[in-house]
């Protein structure tokens, strides 16, 4: 049986090993995404944001065990920082899941960064992309947690979920222009604890659409609500409009990496130092270029 054959069936080798060859970027990466793309579509796609100690790996650590009491297939892409000695996840698979590894309905993946700005790995895309071929009704993607700079998560995810919690020296005016504003529900983690009226009171005067679900997820106070609150905006949300919007800034991100592969053999450091020096100017560099 071929790779992608594996992956379809839900064998778990099959797909470690597919996750590994899409996230090295190796040369059969790409074949082996086109001939899955067509079983794609199926799976939701929820983006856990929010600041590093707000909570994200607990709930959704609870968010999955909810899923598996219903049955459904779930799969984490959990981003996080890149080793500076392995260019690999720093955390690994997240001991706070391991409550799940023996679950065969259940793949974890952990992803580097490895330099992509915005809260999310380069390969976040065609990994949910291998989980929901696998037959995961749910992916469930964690962003690194680097603050307010993690808005990517909102052109791959059905729904954005940002996780805040009282006490965090979080001023919600101040990072509403970040993630504040990409939120579809917003989960107010560790509410027993002191400041938790003060911060729903400031999120709903600044985003008062949004819902707001009060959590605990160390003990899972809250989760299934909140569970609920982010189906009840999948329902709603145009997904179709949604998943149109992801595509369409999915495929201009895909043809620019296309289009410097195709230039990788210019000397751009030689270029920067002429343009740098004034020995020429950017436009007719640019020119000069794409008129070959």
């Amino acid at each position: 049986m071929d790779l992608a054959q594996r992956v379809l069936s839900g064998d778990i080798r099959g797909l470690a090993r597919a996750a590994t060859i899409v996230e090295n970027r190796g040369r059969a990466a790409e074949p082996l995404l086109r001939e899955l793309f067509p079983h794609t579509g199926r799976a939701q796609l929820i983006g856990i944001t929010g600041a590093p100690g707000a909570g994200k790996s607990t709930l959704v650590d609870q968010l999955a065990h909810l899923l598996r009491v219903e049955d459904k297939k779930v799969g984490i892409i959990a981003v996080d920082p890149t080793s500076p000695f392995t260019g690999g996840a720093i955390l690994g698979d997240r001991i706070r899941m391991l409550r799940h590894h023996a679950d065969p309905g259940v793949f974890i993946r952990s992803m580097a960064t490895r330099g992509t700005l915005g809260g999310i790995a380069k390969a976040t895309t065609e990994m949910a992309l291998l989980m929901d071929a696998a037959g995961c009704d749910v992916v469930l993607v964690e962003t690194v947690g680097v603050g307010q700079d993690e808005v990517e998560i909102a052109r791959l995810a059905d729904a954005t979920v940002v996780v805040l919690a009282p006490g965090m020296g979080d001023d919600v005016q101040a990072i509403k222009a970040g993630i504040m504003e990409i939120a579809d529900v917003f989960v107010i983690n560790k509410s027993d604890q002191p400041g938790a009226d003060r911060l729903e009171r400031e999120i709903k005067a600044a985003e008062s659409s949004v819902p707001v679900l009060r959590v605990v997820a160390t003990d899972g106070t809250g989760v299934a609500e909140a569970l609920s609150a982010i189906r009840n905006y999948l329902q709603g949300a145009g997904r179709r409009e949604r998943s149109i919007e992801n595509w369409s800034l999915r495929l201009r991100e895909m043809l620019r990496d296309r289009v410097l592969e195709s230039y990788s053999h210019l000397d751009f450091d030689a270029a920067a130092a002429k343009v740098a020096a004034r020995e020429v100017d950017p436009y007719t560099l640019l020119d000069q270029w794409t008129s070959k």
